[in-house]
């Protein structure tokens, strides 16, 4: 089955890429889940504008990940969440989260680049990795603070 991916799937590909499933795969997690949708000969168009907003919001090359990485090491960004006593958390501070709080911040971050190895469940100061490129990684500090 021949597919347009909407998103980034990993293992396949990223949006706007055209590939080949099997149809059990696609017909019964891709579409459904809006991860892709079924190619057709007039979904060039559809292509070509998924391709272009992607590119929007990718970073350019590597001076200008250089640039964001810098912005992103060079501040703690506070993340607010619900918390009881002892500082334990109710559940835990998610890639969501994260993204919000550096957005609010000022940088413009997805949260499907943010990778966060342990997960944090309690108040005070972490760091996460965000792949800001293929090749460029910050390391960002981030303090969690009760809401």
């Amino acid at each position: 089955m021949k597919l347009i991916l909407t998103q980034e799937v990993t293992g396949l590909g990223g949006a706007g890429d055209v590939v080949e499933v099997k149809d059990g795969y696609g017909r019964n997690y891709l579409v459904p889940r809006g991860f892709a949708i079924k190619w057709t000969r007039g979904g060039e168009k559809t292509i070509e504008s998924i391709q272009k907003a992607r590119s929007s919001r990718a970073v350019r090359d590597a001076d200008h990940a250089a640039e964001v990485k810098a912005k992103l090491e060079g501040s703690t960004f506070n993340v607010k969440v619900r918390a009881g006593e002892g500082g334990r958390l109710f559940g835990a501070v998610t890639a969501a989260d994260i993204a919000h709080a550096i957005t609010e911040a000022g940088s413009e971050v997805d949260k499907r680049t943010i990778v966060v190895l342990n997960p944090i469940k309690t108040l005070g100061a972490h760091t996460v990795t965000v792949k800001v490129h293929d090749e460029v990684e910050a390391t960002v500090n981030l303090n969690v603070v009760s809401a």
